[in-house]
């Protein structure tokens, strides 16, 4: 069994229609499938979906999902959300046994910090922000986290070097980048524009001229006094 329980109710009203009433009042249309089972339309609070999975494990929870006195060990496998409000309108939950592997999507969190790659004006990137694993429901790790801060300007992180629990196993590509090192351009020094050169290089020549003529007032008045 699993500690998180989850409560829906079964024989919900199909239909667009249906949907949006039911959506109205904060209670979301769903299907449970799986494992040998005939589908079933369900409905479950809004509010009891958001709280069973507000734990570490958050969308890969394992569930007992309840229906009608009937518990159907579970992990949600699709959500669809509203284009523009992001609310959850529809969840598949499928039903898994416990002892066989599935295939999750883990997130990935880097950890440490990599000062060679900042020192150098480089920006540490995540190709992927999540992870594909195979393993048993009761194994699946809430996070995958990378340490960056052994990382150079040279350094690739590919998935055969992340570091995975007991018993998890990635299903994509070994030599797949996990974790790279983007190169930032410095910004160049402004060059001053034509107009501006040329306005100084004109202000300069009429000071010039300025003093020119000042010097030579300069002596006529001298002249005039000797005379």
């Amino acid at each position: 069994m699993s500690d998180t329980v989850l409560v829906a109710e079964s024989g919900r009203p199909t239909g667009s229609a249906a949907a949006r009433r039911m959506r109205a009042t904060d209670t979301i249309p769903a299907v449970v499938y799986g494992q040998g089972m005939e589908p079933i339309s369900i409905a479950v609070a809004r509010r009891d979906l958001r709280q069973a999975l507000s734990g570490p494990s958050g969308m890969n929870t394992v569930l007992d999902l309840t229906v009608d006195g009937n518990v159907y060990p579970a992990i949600i496998k699709e959500v669809q959300r509203h284009p523009t409000r992001r609310e959850v309108t529809h969840v598949d939950f499928i039903q898994i046994n416990l002892t066989e592997e599935i295939v999750v999507s883990i997130p990935l969190r880097l950890e440490g910090e990599a000062t060679e790659v900042t020192n150098n004006n480089g920006l540490v990137d995540p190709s992927v922000d999540s992870i594909e694993v195979s393993t048993t429901p009761r194994l699946i790790p809430d996070e995958i986290v990378v340490d960056i801060s052994e990382m150079t300007m040279d350094s690739v992180i590919r998935l055969a070097d992340v570091a995975l629990p007991e018993g998890v196993v990635a299903t994509g590509d070994p030599e797949s980048p996990v974790v790279t090192v983007l190169v930032m351009r410095e910004e160049p020094e402004e060059e001053p524009e034509a107009d501006e050169v040329e306005g100084a290089e004109a202000e300069a020549a009429e000071g010039e001229g300025g003093e020119r003529e000042g010097a030579g007032g300069g002596d006529a008045a001298a002249s005039d006094d000797a005379e």
